[in-house]
């Protein structure tokens, strides 16, 4: 590591990429060696992707040098990138969804417009016998789960003989399962002696599947070490400048014996007119936090917005603190006492207002003075709430221009101002860097302590195990499981998430 390069796979040396005024890459130096899994980590905007997209041809550097093999060369297109030897795979995935498997690995040959099917099935059976990656060429790309799309890209990237794998967020979307088995592939390749770029968010992944980790933070290099010599908290250090802070569970008040919400056979359509949330039941006491699992798209979105008022319901009922608010508009939800953290975060703001104005957006009728705005009292509420939840703002500024970290700690302010009896939040760190997750987290912990009855739909299955005292698992609109936070299997919840319950 930090080395002339000579033996690395790749190394990039002095990397300077601006855009504006914004310096995303800062003279970023980085070795990757064959036979290695090495990790980029970094918060939002710290020049992970920037660097990645350079390595790849899908942006140029304005200074640096990208050397493959020892050997200084010129990557100016995916397709220079191709010729030597490196595959990237980004969260949203480049196959063509009509097209079959086989098709897909064909298409960008530098054959002529003539597409050889034949040639391109035997690619993907060697090239999937190599990777230890079972695909079938004759499958639609429409047709396959987000797990078998990730295994196609893969083989993909080894028929064109890639030696160096770029992966962006590979797991955000997968069931435990999945993810297992794509961290399995990964390490196949590597003993094959291919370097794998691996980047996220997830720090006990990184842990589990890197040798080496280098860390950007506002785009230069933090650092890297070798995984075996360090942890996560050292590795949150990195990322954030500062120590991470544990967040504790401790002081979680007594439930009570009547639950604070209460869904009782709750059924809602969704935007097609389909039903989304099928006959759907649970209990959230105060001073607990239940958490809903499930692969996006399960209806969890349409059960936190029939919750907050957003969404009709089609059948059942919806008690809050013992009060009937089956269909109750979103002003009479909000009065009851229940708070919401919608899952999207830019929707719930008006970006050309200032921070003030959002602060008390739910409330304004608060802060009228003989019909007119009490424009002192509105700042002077902004200016505690900005202190009070750390916002990097000032009152004045117009929201839509702040980071996702802080557009949600406005939307936090917001609710937890008013100390809400019921929380339903969606997806609240979907996004956000390690320093604004640990900090939305903590929060939501703390709510808990206070007694609060705190309904949480997550995408990240770490995150519930690590916050929740409760699980159900969602799949196709119903209820396929129950768990209490001491006896999760994983790999019981994993199938249940996949919607195999015979199996689970």
């Amino acid at each position: 590591m930090g080395g002339p390069g000579h033996g690395a796979a790749v190394a990039m040396r002095g990397i300077v990429k601006r855009f504006g005024d914004v310096l995303a890459n800062d003279g970023v130096d980085l070795d990757l060696e064959p036979g290695t899994i090495h990790a980029l980590l970094g918060e939002n905007g710290a020049g992970k992707t920037t660097l990645m997209r350079i390595l790849y041809g899908l942006a140029l550097p304005d200074a640096g040098e990208i050397q493959i093999g020892g050997r200084p060369t010129q990557i100016r297109s995916p397709r220079d990138a191709i010729r030597a030897g490196i595959g990237m795979v980004t969260q949203h995935y480049s196959l063509v969804a009509p097209m079959t498997v086989a098709e897909n690995i064909a298409l960008g040959d530098e054959g002529g417009l003539r597409l050889d099917l034949a040639a391109a099935r035997a690619r993907v059976a060697a090239a999937s016998e190599r990777a230890g990656i079972a695909v079938q060429p004759e499958r639609r790309v429409r047709d396959l789960s987000i797990g078998e799309r990730q295994r196609v890209e893969i083989v993909k990237a080894r028929a064109r003989d890639c030696r160096v794998l770029v992966r962006d967020e590979p797991t955000a979307v997968l069931v435990p399962q999945q993810v297992d088995a794509l961290l399995a592939a990964l390490r196949r390749l590597r003993d094959e002696g291919l370097a794998i770029v691996f980047i996220s968010h997830k720090l006990r992944e990184v842990m589990q599947i890197s040798d080496e980790v280098t860390v950007l933070r506002h785009g230069a290099v933090a650092g890297t070490v070798a995984t075996r010599d360090t942890d996560e908290r050292e590795l949150g250090r990195l990322m954030i400048g500062r120590p991470m802070t544990t967040i504790a569970r401790s002081g979680r008040a007594e439930p009570g014996t009547t639950p604070l919400l209460r869904v009782e056979r709750l059924s809602a359509d969704g935007s097609l007119g389909l039903a989304a949330v099928r006959d759907v039941s649970f209990d959230v006491h105060g001073g607990e936090i239940l958490g809903i699992a499930g692969v996006s798209g399960n209806g969890q979105t349409e059960l936190a917005e029939v919750l907050s008022g957003m969404r009709p319901p089609s059948g059942g009922t919806v008690i809050v603190d013992g009060g009937d608010l089956t269909g109750a508009s979103p002003e009479a939800v909000t009065a009851a006492g229940v708070g919401r953290i919608p899952e999207d975060r830019r929707a719930s703001i008006v970006g050309e207002l200032s921070v003030a104005y959002n602060l008390v957006l739910e409330d304004l009728g608060a802060y009228r003075r003989r019909g007119m705005l009490d424009e002192r009292l509105i700042r002077s509420t902004a200016d505690r709430l900005i202190e009070r939840f750390s916002i990097k703002a000032r009152a004045s500024d117009t929201v839509g221009t702040l980071s996702g970290g802080n557009i949600q700690k406005v939307l936090l302010a917001r609710v937890l101002a008013r100390e809400p009896k019921v929380l339903v939040v969606a997806q609240p760190t979907q996004g956000l860097d390690v320093g604004a997750t640990e900090y939305v987290r903590s929060q939501l912990l703390a709510q808990r302590a206070a007694g609060a009855a705190v309904l949480l739909v997550s995408d990240e299955l770490e995150e519930l195990l690590a916050l929740a005292d409760r699980l159900v698992v969602m799949y196709e609109g119903e209820i396929v499981g129950r768990f209490d936070d001491a006896d999760v299997d994983v790999e019981q919840l994993g199938l249940l998430m996949a919607g195999l319950r015979d199996a689970a």
